[in-house]
């Protein structure tokens, strides 16, 4: 094979060729303006005259090639048969013999495949590379294939056609840098994983479980970059068979906004021992958010549930909608009233309420879910409720069910958050478990010893042992008695039964919430808190919407 003629079609070769006969200028060619293509200033007759410099195209081409660092062979029809190789390649895989094809004296080629990539680059022509492909030495390379032709009567094939076409190798050493981009993409990964088990963290890592729902959520982090979100979510029992539910969305993402939700997150399970209503709830973590960061704006959905009221009361700062399917498929939509995000400041939040019967399934999220950039935010949501109406079983089912419709997967580019509550309708023997008594109480004399006398009657139409069943009337004659003395009409008496526990709720008309202090020996009131908050499990009060107080306290069953 003539090498020399195989030079005279590599890359750029024919370019040069041009240019240095079009620099060849005559002297009669100046006088027209022209400048020549050299320089732009004449040469002057103190200038020195220029070296006798060879041509790159005067260079022996396989001198350049055996000196190039990188490794180049060249390979010669169509079985691609090994027409040269450069000292550089001799040096990364040994040896080569010259004339045989490509597949058996150049196999290094076939792990990064890089044989049908010469199938192509000849059929069409053009050059063709592939990027940072490991080879069997170790190291990574990018191949870049460029076809090359050969002219004379070398290239013709024996029968009066042509065989010329060729194709050059050319593969550069990038271990370094696909090194170091290994190393960024691990850090990235570390990062990542740093990042998303922070916000996890941050999120309850078990579900507190209340008597009267079943509960389910479900977290996604968004996009692959370390920056996670601030979606939250929490659930909370109040205690007095009440579940607080809340779910909230801080502005923006990286650790910032991790930071910010873990706070607000802590503030709300404190505010919830307060046991306020949703708004009150709402304008507390308004004002925190602004003295927090004044810059960082959240939504947040604050809700309470009653199993005596059958229904959902909340507070929306700027958050999504709450959606509520009954038992027959229909889904309804919490609209108002909604207030701004929190942090804005200078709005008075206000409760709403909806309807949560037996049977009924609740769903809490964040925009992720819905929000798409091709679409309005509204479709989204009837996109929800859709598969919200036909999304049967439990609640941890419901919130895969929808995260699958609506296209959530691990590179969804925004974190996602659902939180789903199922107000079981129990039937059966699983409804014995579940039981409600309530006595109104005129007030005089006799209304302890009624009360006393309504309670036993319950507690042991209940089965109830006898020690919890005394400690149950125990608990209803102190709970009366305190009504009686410090409260107002109207007054009520509530005795309620779980699988779990049993509550005991006075509620009285008087807005004065009661408080455990300690008595001393010659005080003659003072006692009755104390006395509850010593035989049950738990104890507390809180302000009644419609004006008064309910003071409540329950006693966990023991399993049989």
């Amino acid at each position: 094979m003539n090498f020399t003629r195989w030079s005279a079609r590599l890359p750029g070769t024919q370019r040069r060729a041009a240019a240095r006969t079009d620099t060849a200028l005559s002297p009669d060619r100046r006088a027209d303006g022209s400048v020549p293509a050299a320089r732009g200033e004449q040469l002057t007759d103190e200038d020195p005259p220029a070296p006798d410099l060879p041509s790159v195209d005067e260079l022996p081409v396989r001198d350049v090639l055996d000196r190039v660092p990188a490794l180049v062979a060249l390979l010669h029809g169509p079985e691609h048969r090994l027409a040269y190789v450069n000292d550089a390649y001799v040096a990364a895989f040994g040896r080569r013999d010259l004339g045989a094809r490509a597949r058996e004296a150049l196999p290094e080629l076939d792990e990064p495949g890089l044989f049908p990539l010469l199938d192509q680059v000849q059929r069409s022509g053009r050059p063709r590379t592939l990027k940072s492909r490991k080879a069997p030495d170790g190291r990574s390379y990018t191949f870049t294939c460029t076809p090359v032709t050969e002219t004379g009567d070398e290239g013709r094939d024996g029968r009066g056609g042509r065989d010329d076409r060729g194709v050059l190798v050319f593969a550069t050493d990038v271990t370094d840098h696909a090194e170091a981009a290994g190393r960024l993409r691990a850090g990235e990964r570390s990062q990542r994983e740093t990042a998303v088990t922070l916000q996890r963290s941050l999120l309850p890592q078990k579900l507190e479980e209340p008597d009267d729902l079943r509960v389910a959520a479900t977290y996604h982090p968004g996009g692959t970059e370390a920056a996670v979100g601030g979606d939250w979510y929490d659930v909370i029992t109040l205690g007095g068979g009440r579940t607080a539910l809340v779910i909230g969305d801080v502005m923006g993402r990286g650790v910032r906004a991790a930071a910010v939700m873990g706070q607000l997150r802590t503030a709300v399970r404190a505010y919830a021992r307060l046991d306020l209503p949703p708004h009150e709830v709402l304008q507390l973590l308004d004002g925190l958010a602004a003295e927090i960061d004044a810059n960082q704006i959240a939504t947040c959905v604050y809700a309470i549930h009653d199993p005596n009221g059958g229904r959902l009361v909340y507070a929306s700062a700027g958050h999504l909608p709450i959606l509520v399917r009954d038992e027959n498929g229909t889904v309804q939509r919490a609209d108002e009233p909604t207030g701004p995000p929190l942090g804005t400041g200078g709005w008075i939040h206000t409760s709403g309420s909806i309807a949560l019967p037996p049977g009924s399934t609740a769903v809490l999220y964040t925009d992720g879910l819905v929000e798409r950039r091709d679409e309005d935010l509204d479709e989204g949501i009837a996109a929800l409720e859709r598969a919200l109406s036909g999304a049967g079983g439990t609640p941890q089912v419901v919130c895969d069910r929808l995260i699958r419709s609506a296209g959530v997967t691990p590179d969804h580019d925004d974190d996602v958050a659902v939180l789903v509550l199922q107000h079981p309708a129990r039937r059966g023997a699983e409804a014995e478990l579940f039981r409600n008594a309530a006595l109104e109480l005129l007030g005089g004399v006799e209304a302890a010893p009624r009360a006393r006398a309504f309670a036993s009657g319950v507690l042991t139409s209940w089965r109830f042992p006898t020690d919890l069943h005394d400690l149950g009337v125990l608990a209803t004659s102190e709970l009366v008695a305190n009504s009686l003395q410090h409260g107002t009409p109207p007054m009520r008496l509530r005795l309620r039964r779980t699988d779990r526990r049993l509550i005991v709720e006075v509620t009285d008309g008087d807005d004065h919430l009661p408080r455990r202090r300690r008595a001393e020996p010659g005080d003659e009131s003072g006692r009755g808190i104390a006395i509850v908050a010593t035989i049950a499990s738990n104890w507390g009060s809180r302000r009644t919407p419609g004006g008064g107080k309910a003071v409540w306290c329950e006693f966990v069953l023991q399993k049989p």
